[in-house]
């Protein structure tokens, strides 16, 4: 039997058309196309919706723009928002040159009385020279160091300073802070969310309660290991493999802390308490890494040669840490501020206004806070409660 055909029909205006009734036209078939298109979209959306969604919503300490920028690094679009910062910066350089300070800005972690605590030949404890300066003339306690716990008597276990770094931005201030080894101890605690690996218990992602009688200190660790690649250890475990020639701050069992560039395998071992990577090192045997200039060795980062807020951390050659932050640095302006601080050894710490931290307590019970420089983004009662990001807090011992 013969399938009927398909024939034309003319209709009364003498256009042709189908002959079966109800067949769609084309303009039909493609309306509906893109329906279905459209819901397939939509559907598709629906698990990114959910993730955002629980992203903003969870629990964290930053806000709601930090946390949207950090879901996009972390859902796909990191050279996306890399680019996009990178473009920001660079539009937004400083200038150089401009009218020079008449004064520091104070810093309010300073005790109010009492002289410059200075180096002294007589004394048999070590204390670090003023800060030269490096603009002339020097501005009133440039390069002073000021001790900030009220119950460190004459053996202050943290003193701080600031001092402007360089001639061609005269406005320019750093903060500089020096950790005696020999009366403080150092401790390593994880974040809400960094680093981003599996722990048994990530503790009380701030300040414990039970030992804010001795805090002396605290300040911010590095980057995220999703950029920096590099190592985790905490409490005697490898958490994320440590990788050869990467800076690293490292705490050993014994109580030393050190700045090293790890040589070692990919667990720390049992001799480590904890060791945390970002980088390699930017300043070493007391010289700033000659290889700054290499952009492809910091990572997928802003750059190197970016001015933003950067903060870092050394050693110097007694062994007493030397932490350093300023608006406007590159990684290679950062490593001579650490240089000229007396450090030997140092690594970059986290970067952008939004992250850099060093904040002292004048008095026990973590008792007036205050941040290291006026301009610092970050409340002084950061790390008193949860924090997103692992953080270092330093102890009266």
């Amino acid at each position: 039997m013969l399938s009927p055909q398909r024939s034309p029909v003319v209709s009364p205006d003498h256009t042709t058309t189908s002959a079966w009734p109800g067949s769609p036209s084309p303009a039909s078939r493609w309306r509906r196309a893109r329906r279905i298109g459209l819901v397939a979209g939509l559907l598709c959306l629906i698990p990114v919706l959910i993730s955002y969604v629980s992203a903003m919503t969870g629990r964290s300490d930053s806000s709601l723009g930090i946390r949207s920028v950090e879901w996009l690094r972390d859902n796909g679009a990191r050279g996306l928002v890399n680019t996009v910062e990178n473009w920001y910066y660079s539009l937004n350089a400083p200038a150089k040159g401009g009218p020079a300070l008449r004064s520091l800005p104070a810093q309010s972690g300073v005790l109010p009385a009492g002289p410059p605590v200075v180096a002294h030949r007589r004394i048999h404890h070590y204390r670090p020279p003023r800060l030269s300066p490096i603009i002339h003339p020097a501005l009133f306690g440039e390069g002073e160091w000021r001790a900030t716990f009220a119950g460190g008597g004459s053996r202050p276990p943290v003193l701080i300073t600031s001092y402007r770094p360089d001639p061609n931005y005269p406005h320019v201030v750093a903060g500089v802070a020096w950790i005696d080894h020999t009366r403080t101890s150092v401790q390593l605690y994880p974040g809400l969310k960094e680093p981003a690996v599996s722990l048994p218990s990530r503790g009380p992602m701030a300040v414990p309660h039970g030992l804010r009688g001795g805090l002396v200190a605290t300040f911010n660790s590095g980057f995220k290991l999703a950029d920096s690649g590099g190592g985790f250890a905490y409490k005697g475990h490898t958490y994320a493999a440590m990788h050869a020639g990467l800076a690293t701050i490292v705490r050993y069992a014994s109580g030393r802390i050190d700045i090293v560039a790890w040589n070692g395998g990919p667990s720390a071992g049992p001799g480590v308490s904890y060791a945390r990577q970002d980088l390699p090192l930017i300043v070493n045997h007391g010289h700033v890494n000659p290889n700054l200039s290499d952009g492809p060795e910091w990572g997928a980062t802003l750059g190197n040669k970016v001015y933003v807020w950067r903060s870092g951390v050394g050693i110097d050659r007694h062994g007493n840490l030397i932490y350093a932050a300023a608006n406007d640095q590159t990684v290679a302006s950062l490593a001579r501020i650490l240089v000229h601080a007396g450090a030997v050894r140092a690594m970059e710490l986290d970067i952008n206004a939004y992250w850099p931290s060093f904040i002292t307590y004048r008095f026990p019970g973590a008792g007036h806070p205050s941040n290291l420089l006026a301009d610092m983004v970050r409340s002084p009662l950061r790390y008193l409660t949860p924090d997103d990001r692992d953080f270092f807090a330093v102890y009266l011992r």
